[in-house]
């Protein structure tokens, strides 16, 4: 544990897929972490799945049993949003991928959390500089990208708004190596560097898909083998949401145009019949 975490709040908001790893790595790093939702249902079952991930990793050898309970010990869950940011050194919000939920969201957290606390947004898609721009203190607001599964995959990517100052900066690289990160800096453009890229791949792959090029285990299996991939582009869409990319699809469409970036009807018709990858169950694959 690194020193002194203990003493600093790390609030996360939302417990869906992405929330509830945030919320994991940020308890493994020594951080008192609380995870928040609205929905209490939705609240229960993140704060399950921490506790899934923790005794897969037991049993895989890969987590001791020490280092699980006391990740559990300092992880807690509340649906009480604006009294748990109220004495926050940390928050990191993963809601979903709607502006103006995020710019309600982020001017509360400007009224509300210290001064001092970092404001973080884990959005894939969403301009940071528009998010900041619906506080009062926009040079504290940052872009924290994580991916999934977030206790495995090591990547952080930051996202400098026009608005946020150095210091902001300096400190959300500090709490990338406490939470174990792999950092890149990127600047706020449509898709920043990881989404614009790997939606590109995705999107082809479901193209690919629709046209009969070859089967969805093949077409990853081809990126996996010929390209060491560690997943394959379709079953890397069921995991991160098939709802999910359409949104960022759309979005960075009518940002950027380009027929690379227009969704596939394919896309379209699953999201349409609930087949939203591995949290609904089916998407490219079972689950």
């Amino acid at each position: 544990m690194t020193d002194g975490l203990d003493q600093q709040r790390f609030v996360v908001i939302g417990a869906g897929v992405m929330g509830h790893g945030i919320a994991q790595v940020a308890a493994m790093a020594g951080y008192d972490t609380i995870l928040t939702d609205m929905n209490s249902d939705a609240l229960d079952r993140g704060l399950a799945n921490v506790r899934a991930n923790l005794d897969k990793g037991v049993d895989r050898g890969k987590v001791t049993a020490e280092a699980r309970e006391a990740a559990l010990s300092r992880l807690s869950g509340s649906c009480d949003l604006e009294d748990m940011v109220c004495e926050a050194s940390v928050v990191v919000e993963a809601v979903p991928e709607i502006l103006e939920l995020k710019t309600k969201l982020f001017a509360m957290l400007d009224r509300l959390a210290p001064s001092d606390a970092l404001l973080g947004s884990n959005t894939s898609s969403i301009p940071i500089t528009a998010i900041a721009a619906a506080t009062e203190n926009p040079e504290r607001v940052i872009g924290m990208h994580f991916f999934n599964p977030v206790h495995i995959v090591k990547l952080l990517e930051i996202v400098t708004a026009l608005q946020t100052s150095d210091e902001t900066l300096d400190r959300a690289r500090e709490v990338g190596t406490a939470l174990g990160r792999e950092m890149i800096v990127v600047r706020d453009s449509p898709g920043f560097a990881t989404s614009r890229l790997g939606l590109v791949l995705g999107l082809e792959a479901i193209r690919m898909l629709e046209s009969g090029v070859a089967s969805a285990e093949d077409i990853d299996r081809a990126m996996e083998l010929g390209y060491r991939h560690p997943m394959g582009p379709l079953k890397l869409t069921d995991l991160v949401g098939l709802d999910t990319r359409l949104k960022i699809a759309e979005a960075l469409h009518r940002e950027l145009g380009g027929e690379q970036f227009r969704p596939p009807p394919l896309l379209r018709q699953m999201v349409r019949a609930g087949k939203t990858g591995k949290k609904s169950g089916q998407g490219f694959y079972n689950w």
